[in-house]
């Protein structure tokens, strides 16, 4: 199915690159992986971007210094084909993000969409370089968002290794 470019917040280029590492994520993917995520269970990049348009709670997981992993929500959104995410600038969470980047966020929505990314965050920079994702959250949070937590807020992409999304109604039968 072609990609619609008038998608807001994704260019082709986005989803291009998204569905590469989607690709090579199966391909390097272990059977038992590919067994659950069968080829009619995956769903594409073009595909995934119009079933999380907006913000989404997503679990992030980052790890101690002495090895120990952390989960929470974050609000959270595709943005540019990537996961964006913010957390207080005193989380935990970004805390251990500022030292060890290295990140994994699930986002399960019942029987009908799971979603694995494993990578790299990368901070942004909500006034300069990623000012349009700042007025992403400005138009979803409301204009004052800033005044209320985004100034002081800790804003993260991730950088994407590993993507991994299936739809699981193709194994229970609950398909649109």
């Amino acid at each position: 199915m072609p990609f619609a470019t008038d998608l807001p917040h994704h260019s082709q280029a986005d989803i291009d690159r998204l569905q590469n590492v989607l690709d090579d994520s199966y391909r390097r993917g272990g059977g038992h992986l590919r067994g659950i995520h069968t080829p009619a269970a995956r769903v594409g990049a073009a595909d995934l971007v119009r079933r999380l348009p907006g913000m989404h709670v997503m679990v992030v997981a980052t790890v101690s210094s002495d090895g120990r992993p952390f989960t929470g929500p974050v609000d959270a959104f595709l943005h540019h084909g990537q996961v964006h995410f913010g957390t207080s600038p005193s989380a935990l969470r970004a805390r251990h993000l500022r030292t060890r980047p290295q990140v994994s966020v699930t986002y399960v929505e019942g029987e009908r969409l799971v979603l694995t990314v494993h990578g790299r965050v990368r901070p942004l920079d909500l006034a300069g370089s990623d000012r349009a994702y700042g007025q992403r959250l400005a138009a979803h949070y409301g204009a004052d968002w800033a005044d209320e937590v985004g100034d002081g807020a800790a804003y993260f992409a991730v950088e994407p290794d590993r993507v991994l999304a299936a739809d699981m109604g193709v194994h229970t039968g609950q398909l649109d």
